[in-house]
């Protein structure tokens, strides 16, 4: 009985991952593949025949490669702000907390921030009486794909550095060692491995972002706005698309092989000793101002989303109003999308939790053949490293022509494919550390393995399954790259809209529609933290 409940839910996961991960790469292939209804690479040639593709391709991999090495060195400093230095814990949280603001916010949204904070007549310029610099274009590019990327790189870094043990800087001191070899062997010999991991992660988020790009990025064309422009411009080409898709995935092929090369890097100590660490003031000084100057810098951008659109007509007329708030409101068509948006990302939310859950049940708490642990394995590393934009161009080509087309359920869908890796990973890292023995326990007295899940498993997995369903509700609400191609104008979520807006220039609903995002992941955030602190005072 036990066996047949598992192997139910486990052909249930292998026929969600065939119709949504499977058919949809197939298909990606068959289009890249296929001219004049046969096989052919004549769709490959046409594309590095008009030479954009390799202007792209360049121009994406020096803006990524620069903007991760900021990310990584400023991440570096925040972290380490964190957990070697004596500052007081409250302002500890204080970075924690603005360090990850960034994701709560839609990508697309930062370069209208930028422009707005920037531009001759921004926020910042006007506060600065200068413009600090040409905001379209790279440096605008490498600007935003910091802000993006900082909140996973310091996440990255400071998870492993909370790890690292403390002794050896006294062992080190008391070597004899000066301030830098100490801190080199210490601390950043440890870190190599989660230091490359950072620059891998952060270079491929910006590679494969859209968001930013389709804001700020001016004549400096990057793939994924290339991209776009193939399969949704004045002349769609989906072959040609689809083989702009497939080149999008080289970074991906990298990454792969990069981070399984990484693990060996990984630094485990036998054990972890907390221990008071050396007074500094000048130490400690130093790193919160850098800190704070850093999250200033980064979050000070934002300051224009909540501004502007109380302003009657920036940057003219700076009288207070609830004007364009309520013109918002007034207008059904956007609270329509800001309804979409709640329904898709609550429900991407739920059954995300679910398929997740059911895929950690099957690999770490049950003793399913090695093959199918490997086959779930396989599916998060790959949709771990499938860029958005692919996904969604598969999923184009994949439904196009099915009643899924233009609905709810493939947007939730995509967004189960897009986002199952990270909340996988935190799952099964939580039953990895539970008991291995109550299995053997209730079935002993008499429980089946569903009851045993239901009455001893879940309840102890609580916390972590609030996480995985906080981390996909939020990631609903801002992603755009996947759902930019498939949801249409009865289906079309807030992020796409916001995309439409820009080309009317309406600025003023586009932040308004982004405080809504953050006030919306605010309140899912602050929720779950309520309901986990209820049950440790429990």
């Amino acid at each position: 009985m036990r066996n047949k409940q598992i192997n139910t839910i486990f052909s249930g996961i292998l026929i969600f991952f065939a119709l949504f991960i499977v058919i949809p790469a197939f298909l990606l292939f068959k289009n890249a593949f296929t001219s004049g209804g046969g096989f052919s690479f004549k769709n490959f040639s046409d594309v590095f025949e008009q030479g954009q593709l390799a202007k792209a391709f360049f121009n994406s991999v020096k803006v990524s490669s620069i903007s991760a090495f900021i990310t990584t060195v400023l991440a570096f400093v925040l972290a380490y702000t964190e957990n070697f230095t004596n500052l007081p814990q409250g302002l500890k949280k204080c970075i924690r907390t603005m360090a990850v603001f960034p994701m709560l916010l839609p990508t697309i949204t930062y370069g209208f921030a930028i422009i707005y904070s920037f531009g001759r007549n921004g926020l910042l310029t006007q506060v600065f009486h200068r413009q600090f610099f040409d905001f379209y274009g790279f440096k605008g590019l490498i600007f935003g794909y910091v802000i993006y990327t900082l909140p996973i790189s310091f996440t990255l870094i400071k998870n492993t550095m909370s790890y690292i043990d403390k002794r050896y800087l006294i062992v080190s001191r008391i070597m004899g060692d000066n301030c830098v070899k100490s801190f080199n062997t210490a601390i950043l010999q440890p870190l190599w491995g989660t230091i490359a991991v950072s620059l891998v992660q952060s270079f491929f988020l910006s590679f494969t972002d859209f968001g930013i790009p389709s804001s700020i990025g001016g004549r400096y064309i990057v793939v994924a706005e290339l991209l776009y422009n193939t399969m949704l411009g004045s002349i769609p080409n989906f072959h040609q698309g689809a083989v702009i898709a497939i080149m999008m995935l080289l970074p991906s092929i990298v990454s792969i092989l990069i981070l399984n090369y990484l693990q060996r890097f990984n630094v485990r100590y036998n054990k972890i000793s907390q221990i008071e660490l050396k007074k500094n003031v000048v130490r400690d000084a130093a790193c919160a101002v850098l800190s704070f100057a850093i999250l200033f810098c980064v979050l000070s951008i934002f300051l224009v989303v909540i501004v502007s659109p109380f302003v009657s007509e920036w940057p003219y007329n700076k009288a207070f109003t609830f004007r364009h708030l309520q013109s918002v409101f007034a207008d059904k068509a956007l609270v329509h999308v800001f309804t979409n948006s709640l329904w898709v990302s609550l429900l991407s939310a739920v059954f995300g939790t679910a398929l997740v859950y059911a895929a950690a049940l099957v690999t770490a708490r049950s003793k399913i053949h090695p093959h199918g642990n490997l086959v779930i394995e396989s599916m998060a590393q790959i949709t771990n490293t499938i860029p958005g934009m692919v996904l969604g161009i598969a999923f184009l080509l994949a439904f196009r022509r099915t009643p899924l087309h233009n609905t709810i359920i493939i947007i939730i869908a995509c967004n189960l494919v897009h986002f199952f890796a990270t909340p996988y990973l935190m799952m099964k890292g939580t039953l990895d550390k539970m008991n291995s023995s109550w299995e053997t326990t209730a079935t002993i007295l008499g429980d089946n393995w569903i009851k045993t899940v239901v009455r001893v498993i879940t309840p102890n997995a609580v916390g972590t399954l609030l996480e995985v369903f906080c981390y996909l509700f939020i990631n609903g609400m801002v992603t755009v790259s996947a759902v930019v191609f498939i949801a249409g104008a009865k289906t079309m979520v807030i992020t796409t809209k916001i995309q439409e807006l820009q080309h009317f220039a309406k600025f003023n609903e586009i932040f308004i529609l982004s405080i809504l995002i953050l006030i919306t992941n605010l309140v899912i955030k602050s929720v779950k933290g309520i309901i986990i602190k209820h049950k440790e005072v429990n």
